[in-house]
């Protein structure tokens, strides 16, 4: 099972990148930063798994499962009006909420 405390499902083809910057500008949490010659990974762990920015990638660089992680966790949560102690939770009995 996925540990979404250490690890998601983000992956970066960096050889596909072409610079464009749309993910550093549409992540929320910065996992992206300005290279030279093309975005670089900076910050995966951050990566919160909303999926703005494989949606956003106009080559395809950027491959996520949106809604496997906490962040869906979190919005299920908040959607039903419950904190994330509760069993909103949906990472399993390990609890990585």
């Amino acid at each position: 099972m996925l540990n979404s405390y250490i690890e998601n499902t983000l992956q970066f083809y960096q050889e596909k990148c072409i610079n464009c910057l749309i993910c550093t500008q549409v992540c929320p949490h910065g996992v992206f930063t300005e290279g030279k010659e093309h975005v670089e990974l900076t910050k995966p762990s951050a990566c919160m798994e909303c999926g703005a920015c494989a949606v956003n990638c106009p080559v395809e660089a950027i491959d996520v499962q949106s809604g496997v992680g906490c962040a869906w966790a979190m919005i299920g949560a908040a959607l039903k009006g419950k904190d994330m102690d509760s069993d909103a939770c949906c990472c399993g009995e390990d609890g990585c909420c």
